[in-house]
């Protein structure tokens, strides 16, 4: 199915071509919107232009530090055409309370780590485990009930069916403070292995629910990963420590237990996301109750916070040996390539330029013939030579301009911003900068160049301004306003999809191009 943006077109055709009608009662020759639309109609026509397009590398690093990471990444994955990646996780964790009094005799029961990934939560799969459950509440005292276990799969990019050993280890170094920013391909050594735990691609919580008439008397937690953890280590490490400097403060702590690192041991299977901010820690233990005589143990827990106002990085590995990507053409503004490559997580993007020949046509068409420029996008078709799987297609981009512009010494300064199109009509219901049709054979996406082609043909805006970036992932917005916060805030960092796509140096009759819809009187 193809998404489009009629809406919005009709009231960009209005904005650009109603306040010439109706602010001008005497047409001059350049008001082209006037020309297209008094005293006749207009026709319109489609024709296709060359663009270059080209390999971004981005030298497989990209920053993953606490600002960046919405979502984490675990898992590994491995194919033909951008090789293995690999995601791993580290996050520091602080007490709840400092100087914590863990009470007489603390004695450390388990440690368990709790990781919640996405999940499909439309295709759950239900097992009653005890149809002789029974449950005490303090309103009805003991109830006959089902115990049932609710299994979801977890939302993956890659093999569907691989399993995993996750590995827990302490970081033996320092990750610095939660403002300071971090790069994907760093490395921290984490020696101390805490804990294994096999995931096979599924995660469960519990439900309990009446045998008489089936309400539900108890449901779970978000459904996680339960990775249980040395619980020799954190007596040692924590309940041993009481009263000390170790646990009297944030900066004492972090830099004593100085966080997790989480990993996969396989370099093949998949990539799955999951929140860094609802991860757990908790550590269960019982002391003496010394208010009875004898003395009793009670059962206590004590959780650690992961979340906000930790340090989070992801550490991304890359093995490119033997994969198309590790051999293809980067190409430049100039030349163009014949595959683009555009992979998330710090892995290749992909550039498009206006060529010089491409704008003075159309300035020719627009100076010559009053050729008005409706409609510009550039499409770009999947390369089903290099990408024809059953892999998810990609259906979130980023689109960017290079920016040019003149400082007072003046020296240039160029940067990457929002596309014309984006700001002038992001509010506009209905606007996307993007469309896709993944029925197709193959399929193609559309990026919405109109008011940006505008620009360079109608006016005499630099031809500096030609050069646009297309990324995976999608821009992240403001959860008060709804709002764009800004061209370097997207998903890119967590973003797991890849996609080959044909590029424009080449006889491919589905290369990269330009397509406009003009119109003449």
């Amino acid at each position: 199915m193809i998404h489009t943006i009629k809406k919005a077109i009709t009231l960009f055709s209005l904005v650009i071509f109603g306040s010439a009608i109706l602010y001008n009662c005497e047409p001059d020759p350049d008001n082209l919107g006037e020309q297209l639309f008094l005293d006749g109609a207009a026709q319109g026509n489609e024709k296709s232009f060359d663009i270059t397009a080209f390999n971004i590398n981005n030298n497989d690093t990209i920053r993953t530090d606490a600002s960046k990471l919405t979502y984490g990444v675990l898992g590994a994955f491995n194919e033909g055409q951008f090789g293995m990646q690999k995601a791993s996780y580290l996050t520091q964790l602080r007490l709840s309370s400092y100087n914590p009094d863990f009470g007489t005799n603390a004695q450390v029961d388990s440690v368990v780590l709790v990781i919640k990934p996405r999940f499909a939560s439309d295709s759950v799969t239900t097992n009653t485990v005890d149809d002789n459950y029974t449950y005490t509440t303090f309103a009805d005292g003991t109830v006959n009930a089902k115990k049932v276990v609710n299994t979801y799969p977890v939302l993956k990019f890659g093999k569907a069916k691989r399993t995993f050993n996750i590995r827990v280890n302490e970081v033996d170094e320092f990750l610095k403070g939660v403002s300071d920013s971090a790069k994907s391909n760093a490395a921290y050594p984490a020696t101390t292995l805490l804990g294994t735990k096999e995931f096979k691609g599924s995660v469960s919580s519990v439900a309990i629910t009446k045998d008489d008439g089936g309400a539900a008397l108890f449901t779970a937690a978000t459904p996680g990963i339960r990775i249980p953890l040395d619980k020799t280590f954190f007596q040692n490490k924590i309940i041993a420590k009481k009263g000390q400097p170790e646990l009297q403060d944030a900066s004492n702590f972090t830099r004593y237990f100085k966080g997790i690192r989480i990993s996969v041991d396989e370099q093949d299977g998949y990539l799955f996301q999951f929140s860094p901010n609802d991860m757990e820690l908790i550590m269960y233990y019982k002391n003496d109750n010394t208010s009875t005589s004898p003395a009793t143990k009670k059962q206590t827990t004590y959780s650690f916070a992961l979340g906000t106002g930790n340090t989070h990085i992801g550490q991304y590995e890359y093995n490119r040996s033997g994969s198309a990507w590790s051999s293809a053409a980067i190409g430049d503004e100039n030349t163009g390539v014949s595959k683009l490559f555009a992979q998330g997580m710090g892995g290749p993007s992909i550039g498009i330029k206006f060529p010089k020949n491409t704008i003075d046509t159309l300035k020719k068409r627009y100076n010559d013939n009053k050729a008005a420029i409706i409609s510009a996008k550039v499409r770009l078709y999947i390369d089903k030579s290099s990408w024809n799987n059953v892999y998810a297609k990609p259906t979130a981009f980023t689109f960017l301009q290079k920016s040019l512009s003149v400082n007072p010494k003046p020296n240039h300064t160029i940067s990457l911003a929002f596309t014309k199109d984006l700001t002038s009509f992001a509010n506009l219901p209905g606007f996307r900068f993007y469309n896709y049709n993944l029925t197709n054979d193959p399929p193609y996406y559309d990026f919405i160049v109109t008011q940006s082609v505008k620009d360079l043909v109608e006016t005499n805006q630099s031809d500096d301004n030609r050069s646009l970036r297309i990324d995976l992932g999608t821009f992240l917005t403001n959860s008060q306003t709804n709002a764009l916060i800004g061209p370097s805030s997207t998903s890119r960092t967590y973003d797991t999809q890849r996609a080959v796509f044909v590029g424009s140096n080449t006889s491919d009759a589905n290369k990269a191009q330009l397509l406009v819809i003009y119109g003449t009187k």
